[in-house]
């Protein structure tokens, strides 16, 4: 089905049940594959489809709602579902490792992580003391952590998001399994470690000879390394082929729906999702993007100069030995209408720029000038600054973390109103909130019910509802796209498309995402080290780019060539 050769993992008939409120949920439905050995098999959906509760039941730790009512997971033959939980322990992380989608809730924050890694080499090898050690030390070297013997006692708050992952693939492959589950390796992840993760578990995986079960909504990463491809949709495989047949000629609806979804530069100026496209028909077919930044547009937002310096405090006085230049001298000037993409690498300093032209820079040394309105927004003094709050705004990456979950979203909503938007009634508030949960797409109850009762994409919009409450001329977009599906995310982005062009608003949008910047940026402004490096129009960066380090992020990103092999 999957691949040459014996099969290493085959799955049969498998069925998974969620206890809810209002019933047993069925998770997974009858579900059937086959993986082969040294075989990349690539399982694709989007969130809810039921991709990782399909890699939680082949290691039997599904939650405690969660329960296998059918079907049979064979593991080089043996049914893993008749196996006693003393024997199971032995299979997870020795005969099959599992990479989780968020290493920082993943890994132990109290534990060294070499004593992480040793603990895996504890259980399911026969090294024990200073051999272990050693093998710890040579799994850190192998998935590329610098100065290994040093750092195997350092805690995993001491290393970077893309070392954290390498860490856990460390831990994952310590004992050198036949199988590999690996889910959603590199969402969080910029273009340069993405491509280096990717990298790296594919030498290990000719290494050592095992194959992989890759769970994961992008589809640009699945073309690069997957061998055969299985499509999921409530609970079911909607479609399963070889990838090269996948990529080329998809055949069930649902798959050319997320083709269709995908954002690309010759999509620019078009709608991604069928609602946009019948919105955009009813309107006449207006579909222009942005600005062009040509000058003929007011310069919204004009920053000189920006500089965000942490103190580095050392000594039981805590004084200041250094500063860590976190932004160190960004020039740029946004024209409304516009979209400018922040691009760079974790770390490059994107998302402090965007905290800083919002004040919420805590603790940092922040010098430079930011005119909006020909006011400074750095110096403004309180009741200035309460008044340019309203012209810009800014959406979180993380709408879980930005909306109070204590709060119903009618209460959110009328916050901010009542806070910038003083000289409205309770009724005008109520009666604005109304509108704009319309305007974003949203149902009418919304306004009384909380955050968690809605999906991923939904919170998004009510994070974005709550930034146009007070009407900005300026929207600091930071990453609201990243961790969304590929529906919900072209969803989000014929939304900001549609509120630009009637409302007119001027994005600063930070991503690491080289579709979405693509699709919507009218310019691209690259970082490294804390400055922009290069700046200019987005085919112009895109065709022609003139600095090493823009060079090197195109040359990591990973492409979908459609109707090809």
């Amino acid at each position: 089905m999957s691949g040459p050769g014996a099969s290493l993992l085959r799955v049969r008939d498998l069925q998974v049940d969620i206890a809810g409120e209002s019933g047993m949920t069925h998770a997974v439905k009858r579900l059937q594959l086959a993986i082969s050995r040294r075989e990349t098999f690539a399982l694709v959906g989007e969130s809810g489809c039921g991709k990782s509760m399909t890699a939680l039941a082949l290691l039997r730790l599904l939650p405690d709602a969660g329960r296998i009512v059918g079907g049979q997971i064979d593991l080089e033959g043996q049914d893993l579902n008749l196996l006693p939980e003393s024997a199971m322990r032995g299979v997870r992380g020795g005969r099959i490792g599992i990479i989780f989608q968020e290493p920082s809730t993943s890994l132990n924050p109290v534990m060294r992580v070499g004593d992480q890694i040793v603990e895996t080499l504890l259980a399911h090898t026969p090294l024990r003391g200073a051999a272990a050690r050693e093998r710890a030390v040579h799994w850190l070297r192998r998935v590329g952590i610098p100065e290994p013997e040093r750092r195997v006692d350092d805690y995993p708050f001491q290393f970077s998001g893309g070392q954290k992952q390498r860490i856990m693939i460390a831990i994952a492959l310590a004992a050198e399994p036949a199988l590999l589950i690996a889910d959603e390796p590199t969402t969080a992840l910029d273009v340069t470690v993405q491509a280096q993760v990717l990298d790296l578990l594919a030498d290990i995986q000719r290494e050592l000879g095992m194959a992989v079960l890759l769970i994961t909504h992008d589809l640009a990463v699945v073309k690069n390394v997957a061998h055969h491809v299985a499509l999921m949709r409530g609970g079911e495989i909607v479609e399963s082929a070889s990838a090269e047949e996948f990529f080329r000629a998809p055949r069930h609806p649902y798959a050319r729906q997320l083709f269709a979804a995908i954002p690309t530069f010759e999509k620019r100026g078009a709608p991604l999702t069928e609602e946009g496209r019948r919105a955009e028909a009813a309107r006449g077919g207006s579909g222009a993007q942005g600005a062009s930044a040509d000058g003929q547009a007011p310069v919204m937002l004009d920053v000189q100069d920006l500089k965000v310096h942490y103190p580095v405090r050392k000594g039981p006085l805590r004084r200041v030995a250094a500063w860590v230049k976190a932004v160190d001298g960004v020039s740029f000037r946004l024209h409304a209408g516009e979209t400018l993409a922040l691009l760079g690498e974790s770390g490059c300093g994107k998302t402090t720029t965007g905290k800083a032209l919002l004040r919420l820079a805590e603790g940092a040394r922040v010098r430079g000038r930011a005119l909006l309105g020909g006011v400074d927004v750095l110096t403004a003094g309180r009741r200035e600054l309460l008044r340019l709050r309203q012209d810009i705004q800014i959406v979180f990456q993380d709408p879980y973390a930005s909306l109070d979950p204590r709060m119903r979203v009618g209460e959110i909503l009328d916050e901010g109103l009542a806070s910038l938007r003083r000289s409205l009634s309770a009724a005008g508030r109520a009666a604005l909130a109304a509108r704009l949960v319309d305007r974003v797409g949203l149902p009418a109850n919304t306004l009384s019910r909380y955050p968690h009762e809605f999906s991923g994409g939904q919170r998004q919009r009510i994070a974005i509802a709550r930034a146009l409450a007070v009407e900005p001329k300026v929207l600091v977009c930071d990453e609201p796209t990243s961790a969304l599906d590929v529906s919900v995310q072209a969803q989000i982005l014929d939304l900001l498309r549609e509120l630009q062009r009637d409302l007119g608003i001027a994005y600063l949008f930070i991503t690491h995402n080289f579709g979405v910047v693509e699709y919507l940026a009218d310019r691209i402004a690259v970082m490294d080290g804390g400055r922009i490096v290069e700046i200019g129009p987005c085919a112009e960066v895109l065709a022609s780019p003139r600095e090493a380090m823009t060079r090197r992020l195109l040359a990591a990103v990973p492409r979908l060539a459609f109707g090809q092999s």
